[in-house]
């Protein structure tokens, strides 16, 4: 029998009844706020769909060193593309832990190599080649496609914040440009408020085309949120969802209203459906949960359904 209650596919429980009572309040009753506050900001990798055993980007970034060294076999010799060569992709991991530990070093690397990617290309044929990838690519552990990839429960929270007047943004570390080809469809989320990290950006009178430049421009990521939220929005969101040291100062910066809501997901399933375990990048957020009341989303506990079905 088909569940008809809102979020099916989130367990009953505590967590459940937060998110229900606080919409609750904020949409109905005689202190529900006016539609054009009700504002909510989301993560994307591990928070919106799995980021293990990478995150998607640097598995469509991946694909396109392994070009370029074919090109240039010299390039292999350094990293990253000795990692994308050879498949050991222990040290790309390495660095995304070694940033959430705020160490840059190998991320500084990392981003070269990318910036060497895309400078010169316009931002129409990046985004096909995005299309492209996610049209054909496999998540590398699950081997289904990325579209199947997102958590159920959260796609679900999107409609029912939806349902409810709100309007939701994605704010992530992620490249902006690499989310935007896909979060309308995977997540009903339209380009123009997807948020997050940015090459730099030239226009070619030329061609008329607006292109990546050989600059990095910002990481979104960490004391950036609430600045890049800022700078799209003009508002202090009223619920934020992230899962990482990263979305801390995201998760805080909302609670500057009388009324807020933030969820911490934590990466706790050891029962196999597909989401491994871990808290390698979370540890600041899940020690920050109490002191300033985060609600933590246990993906053991209060998901009864992690993936969609195929």
């Amino acid at each position: 029998m088909t569940d008809t209650r809102p979020l099916p596919s989130w367990s009953d429980g505590p967590t459940r009844d937060a998110i229900l009572a606080f919409v609750g309040s904020v949409s109905s009753g005689p202190d529900a706020l006016p539609e054009a506050e009700r504002v909510a900001v989301f993560d994307n990798d591990g928070t919106l769909w799995t980021e293990k055993p990478m995150p998607t980007q640097l598995h469509y970034i991946v694909e396109q060193w392994k070009r370029a060294a074919k090109v240039d076999p010299s390039l292999a010799e350094r990293q990253p593309y000795t990692a994308a060569v050879t498949g050991d992709l222990s040290w790309l991991g390495g660095a995304i832990d070694k940033h959430y530990a705020g160490d840059d070093s190998d991320l500084h690397t990392m981003v070269g190599a990318l910036i060497g990617l895309t400078d010169g290309t316009s931002v129409e044929a990046y985004a096909a080649s995005v299309a492209e990838f996610y049209r054909d690519a496999h998540h590398l552990t699950l081997g289904r496609p990325y579209s199947h990839a997102i958590y159920q429960p959260m796609v679900e929270l999107l409609r029912y914040l939806e349902g409810h007047g709100f309007t939701n943004y994605i704010v992530s570390g992620g490249d902006r440009d690499f989310m935007r080809p896909m979060t309308e469809e995977y997540y009903g989320i339209p380009p123009e408020r997807v948020v997050g990290s940015a090459l730099g950006l030239k226009y070619d009178a030329d061609t008329n085309e607006v292109q990546y430049a050989a600059a990095f421009d910002f990481m979104d990521d960490g004391p950036e949120k609430p600045i890049r939220i800022w700078t799209r929005t003009g508002r202090r969101p009223i619920l934020a969802c992230g899962n990482s040291n990263g979305d801390v100062a995201m998760l805080r910066f909302v609670q500057g209203n009388p009324k807020a809501l933030s969820l911490l997901v934590h990466h706790d399933d050891d029962t196999g459906r597909g989401d491994a375990p871990y808290d390698t990048g979370a540890e600041q957020a899940l020690a920050a949960a109490s002191e300033h009341a985060f609600t933590v989303v246990s993906v053991k506990r209060d998901w009864s359904t992690v993936f969609p079905t195929a």
